[in-house]
């Protein structure tokens, strides 16, 4: 008698042992599923359908990894290759989806080289086959940095970008422009900003509405043809 119960006091012991075991593992595995979630969606949007199409594309290599571990420069690197692009933002959306907002860049300018690039308002280099609409030409080789601040000088005079339809950079630092109404303006290397709101004031004036070249290359000296 005493044999039968310690056969069943056993016996117990082993079906409690079973039952802590596998609450335990069963603990364990949705731990460690909530550690280990794979990425499964990716959606891009912002651009066209074909552009957001190519991105998701090059951003399927994330597809299957941890959402948790995945870090955001991973992402950059792959985004930051597409030259049109001005800004994003990624999001996460537990358990297992990739959201990616685009913002484009702005067209500012059209390169005359045997490219046809475009400069964004992000100072990169697009290819020109991405826009149709009516931009300034840019001749010569400048810094797209020295551009942007060209450009700023610009928006903060008297003038609106959207006047001009050529633009010359010169080895020696400086810029001439060409209006829409074809006056020439020959700015000097520096004090730029100073420059366009007089050559804007001479424009203005009904005294030299046949005037159509405006020399302001040498500091406190006029020339107006």
């Amino acid at each position: 008698m005493l044999q039968l119960t310690d056969k069943r006091n056993k016996v117990l012991i082993y079906l409690i042992f079973l039952l802590v075991l596998s609450t335990t593992s069963g603990k364990i595995s949705k731990q460690s599923e909530k550690y280990s979630l794979k990425i499964d969606k990716i959606e891009v949007s912002g651009l066209s359908s074909s552009k957001n199409l190519e991105i998701q594309n090059n951003l399927s290599i994330f597809l299957y990894q941890n959402i948790f571990i995945l870090q955001k420069e991973n992402i950059s690197k792959i985004i930051n290759k597409h030259n049109i692009i001005e800004k994003y933002t990624v999001k996460k959306i537990y358990p297992s989806t990739l959201i990616i907002e685009l913002k484009p860049t702005k067209f500012l300018a059209k390169i005359v080289d045997n490219k046809h690039l475009l400069i964004g308002s992000n100072g990169k280099l697009i290819s020109s086959e991405q826009s149709e609409k009516i931009l300034p030409y840019i001749f010569g080789e400048f810094d797209k940095k020295k551009f942007l601040k060209f450009k700023k000088d610009i928006e903060t005079s008297k003038f609106n970008f959207s006047e001009f339809k050529t633009i010359y950079f010169f080895p020696s630092n400086r810029w001439d422009i060409l209006t829409t109404d074809d006056i020439l303006i020959k700015l000097p290397q520096d004090n730029i900003f100073e420059a366009l709101n007089l050559a804007y004031k001479i424009i203005s004036n009904i005294q030299f509405k046949d005037k159509n070249i405006i020399d302001l290359r040498i500091n406190n000296y006029l020339n107006v043809k």
